[in-house]
């Protein structure tokens, strides 16, 4: 059984419902014990104040050390990180292998972005100096999602602990193992207990770390959560909120030279991650007409001879979705879109083998009406038949959200017209929209996030700039019309 809180450096048997998760792959138990009470989330508020001072006075190269040395340990673990995030959400082992690679990697780009972005700088004046240094906010609480359980809290909390926060974090109830390999190599790098603090559970603990005494809140998942969070926060700006929310995202293919590349391009927009990426193209507009006909002939090719399977099966490009839930859920949103015009050229259907296996799926949805704008998290893609240029922008922009899009084509013009006018945070030419550098902002704008965008720039929500004028000593002022 494993221990639900991880509490001022010790974990303990949680105190709150039991819950387990299943291998959505295999049907095995992979993560099952007792949730974190709300009594434990708030001791672990408590520890996180508590070790605020000394860490946050602690020098910023020291702390900077202790998480090259996580890095270290992460990288040391990569096999055991990548078996236990695909144990738990289905994820093709080599897909978590990267993952892991990505943990690692995110600690050497945050430490440069904190130096860059929320670093210190002085300089002289008339009366004396002028310096710019950034403060911590606090205690920060940290909502895991399970589509990517460690790389993405890890983004959050790498910079909020280089700024000189600690930390609540709450994994995803869907991908809980990976947490526990987080908090052991924080504690060979020698992070001070309290600093960082871990309550599993689902609703019921995430309520609990909602209402206590943090200073911030740093969230990837849905837009519905996103969006109960942000008013749960209404009225509080004290509370620093980075929300990440995903998208309904858009990629225009438009005469390029090669119809197979294009394919390719679409297709892995698509249905990487078995399409559990926030940036997954879910809507794809191409011309009416020969060219329009063979992109699409053979994006349905693609969908056809993906090879699914289990997580530790040799050569598979897909595994399962993360639950059989997640399965129906993305059967369901099919079905509705056929009910609404859509005509389904490759289905997505659940597999023999049971759990969250599904096919990829197309659907034609160009003589569909009110398809609702939402984010299907799962390999089903959505083709548009238009009959220009500018019916395809209008609609790829025809969305709440914003977080990624794409164009495919040879024409430079067309990519200074995507350019200019796409709303979209990540906007990618000839190039998968799933593509994304930890060296760059993460984010966009609408539905898909607060305009704190995570990645390199998550420095900028992780710290308060202070500005300060500074005189050896008191003088008078002589101020025009000012008593002498």
């Amino acid at each position: 059984m494993a221990k639900g809180a991880y509490l001022s450096g010790k974990w303990q048997d949680g105190e709150g419902d039991w819950f387990e998760k299943t291998c959505p792959a295999t049907g095995e138990t992979s993560w099952e014990g007792q949730a974190a009470s709300p009594a434990q989330v708030n001791t672990a508020i408590e520890a996180a104040h508590a070790a605020g001072p000394a860490w946050r006075h602690m020098p910023q190269h020291d702390r900077t050390h202790i998480l090259e040395a996580y890095a270290e340990e992460i990288g040391k673990r990569s096999e055991e990180i990548a078996q236990a995030i695909s144990r738990d959400m289905g994820k093709a082992k080599w897909d978590s292998l990267n993952e892991a690679g990505a943990m690692k990697g995110k600690i050497a780009v945050s430490i440069k972005a904190q130096v860059e972005r929320a670093g210190g700088r002085s300089g002289e004046t008339a009366f004396g100096a002028a310096h710019l240094t950034h403060r911590p906010h606090g205690v920060m609480g940290v909502f895991g999602p399970f589509n990517f359980p460690g790389h993405l809290p890890n983004g959050h909390i790498i910079p909020a602990l280089l700024a000189g926060n600690t930390c609540v974090f709450k994994p995803s109830e869907l991908a809980p193992s990976v947490a526990a390999i987080m908090v052991e190599c924080f504690e060979a790098a020698g992070l001070p207990e309290g600093v960082l603090n871990v309550v599993h559970g689902g609703r019921q603990t995430g309520a609990a770390l909602l209402d206590g005494d943090i200073n911030g809140l740093l969230f990837t998942g849905s837009a519905k959560t996103g969006m109960a969070f942000h008013r749960h926060f209404a009225g509080r700006p004290d509370v620093i909120l980075a929300l990440e929310m995903g998208g309904n995202n858009p990629l225009i293919v438009w005469d390029p030279a090669d119809v197979e590349a294009a394919a390719d391009i679409a297709a892995q927009s698509a249905y990487l991650s078995t399409g559990q990426r926030c940036t997954c193209a879910r809507r794809v507009f191409v011309p009416e007409g020969k060219f329009g006909d063979a992109v699409v002939e053979a994006i349905v090719e693609r969908a056809r001879g993906l090879r699914i399977g289990a997580w530790d099966e040799d050569d598979i490009f897909m595994g399962p979705l993360v639950s059989e839930d997640a399965a129906q859920a993305a059967v369901d949103f099919q079905t509705m879109l056929s009910k609404a015009g859509g005509k389904p050229l490759r289905r997505l259907k659940r597999m023999d083998r049971g759990g969250g296996f599904v096919t990829a799926g197309v659907i034609d949805v160009t003589n569909a009406s009110n398809i609702p704008d939402e984010e299907l998290f799962g390999p089903l893609m959505q083709v548009c038949r238009v009959k220009d240029f500018d019916t395809a922008l209008a609609r790829a922009n025809d969305t709440r959200f914003g977080l990624s899009g794409g164009l495919v084509s040879d024409e430079d013009a067309l990519w200074l017209k995507v350019h200019n006018e796409l709303r979209a945070g990540i906007l990618n030419r000839n190039r998968p929209t799933v593509g994304a550098a930890g060296n760059m902002p993460f984010g966009g704008p609408g539905l898909s996030g607060n305009f704190r965008p995570g990645a390199y720039y998550a420095a900028d929500y992780c710290a308060w700039p202070q500005a300060s004028q500074v005189a050896d000593k008191a003088g008078r002022l002589g101020a025009q019309g000012f008593p002498k």
